[in-house]
């Protein structure tokens, strides 16, 4: 298949697109290198180094022998540039990871919540306006998240994307119908990502577009079976208050000796998948893909969930770390349970990767080899949600 990853240059797209190139698929990166000027602005670095995006292509093509096309363009502002792309490419599939990734980040200034709204909402939109002026027949498969649905389950499993409802219909008695999950983002981020999955439901209704939604969990792990073929292809390890998600930065954490960092109670349930796991859930899906005039089709892209403070405890006994309690930054609840239904993708072959077989590797292949790198100054995070008077970033709280 020809295949286009928008956002290919970042941690989730670069080593998706790598797998889709290894198993003989025609590869196009699309991407503006937004991630790379972030850390510029943030003045932090991966933990890893990240070689050139012409490195990293170049690198690609001499251990694999395959070419994978690159354009440096910007999806959510140029709509016309985009279309031309993507009329003349014709690709099959659509991978689409273009979109500002990070909670926190979206959470800084209202300058950053803005952007983030601006970036993801208009990439999207200009993906599906896209596909629709040039009349192709192509499958947009999109990377959401877990944290449409909010954290409180009020003990229900959380099902895949869509809730069976009874409804009083007064006379009529009660009614049965099917609604999409009822949103409830945490976040300017996530709110961008129920947003998304509108735009999907009215394209799929009113112009018929194939469309699959990814609700991924928290994403642990850094290499894949690609980015280990040479070191500039290894993939971003992230592990500063804003990027970093919580089990990679604990892991970097233990490595230097520095506390773990548990917000508040540490009771906070979230969802997790490997690295490697989500390239294969992104292949399982791009090859299963709705029909013409079908729902969205939404897939739970997840492996376990756990509670913050159980991870933390898993990393210092395996580790001899410290754990630190420090304040939430996050506006949320200080404990919550998660039960989440992924059947789709395990009844499509997916064999997970689980904490338990794959930690001890990060350990000591990455936050070790690379610990040198860490500016330690860039660990805590001072992304606020909100203070006890309703001013967001008031620098006297979580302090």
């Amino acid at each position: 298949m020809k295949l286009m990853i928008l956002g290919g240059d970042g941690f989730c797209g670069w080593p998706t697109a790598l797998h889709l190139s290894a198993r003989g698929h025609d590869v196009m990166i699309v991407d503006n290198l937004s991630r790379r000027k972030i850390d510029v602005e943030l003045e932090v670095q991966s933990l890893t180094p990240i070689a050139s995006l012409t490195d990293r292509l170049e690198a690609w093509q001499r251990v694999s022998n395959n070419k994978i096309e690159a354009r440096i363009l910007d999806v959510s502002k140029d709509f016309d540039a985009f279309t031309a792309l993507l009329a003349d490419y014709k690709p099959d599939a659509v991978v689409h990871f273009a979109e500002q990734r990070a909670a926190p980040y979206s959470m800084k200034t209202a300058h950053h919540k803005r952007y983030t709204v601006d970036n993801n909402l208009n990439a999207t939109h200009n993906l599906l306006a896209a596909i629709v002026e040039t009349g192709l027949d192509i499958h947009v498969v999109h990377l959401g998240t877990m944290g449409v649905y909010g954290y409180g389950t009020a003990g229900m499993q959380i099902p895949e994307g869509y809730l069976n409802v009874k409804v009083d219909a007064g006379e009529n008695g009660e009614v049965e119908t099917e609604i999409l999950y009822p949103a409830n983002p945490g976040s300017i981020y996530h709110m961008t990502k129920t947003q998304d999955a509108l735009f999907f439901q009215y394209y799929a209704k009113n112009d018929n577009l194939r469309i699959t939604d990814l609700h991924q969990g928290i994403v642990w792990g850094t290499q894949t079976e690609e980015t280990k073929k040479d070191p500039a292809l290894i993939n971003r390890f992230d592990y500063d208050g804003d990027y970093g998600t919580v089990l990679n930065r604990f892991l970097m954490q233990a490595a230097i000796g520095y506390p773990l960092t548990v917000h508040g109670t540490g009771g906070q349930t979230r969802a997790f998948i490997h690295i490697q796991d989500t390239v294969r859930c992104v292949e399982l899906a791009i090859e299963n893909p709705p029909e013409r005039g079908d729902r969205v089709k939404i897939r739970n892209q997840m492996v376990e969930t756990h509670r913050v403070r159980d991870l933390a405890d898993m990393i210092a006994e395996m580790t001899g770390a410290e754990i630190d309690q420090v304040d939430n930054p996050r506006n949320e609840a200080d404990e919550n349970d998660l039960h989440v239904s992924n059947d789709s993708f395990i009844e499509l072959g997916l064999d997970p990767i689980t904490l338990d077989k794959g930690l001890f590797e990060e350990v000591t292949e990455i936050t070790k080899k690379f610990a040198d790198r860490c500016d330690r100054r860039r660990i805590p995070c001072d992304s606020l949600w909100t203070s006890v008077d309703g001013n967001p970033n008031d620098p006297n709280k979580g302090r």
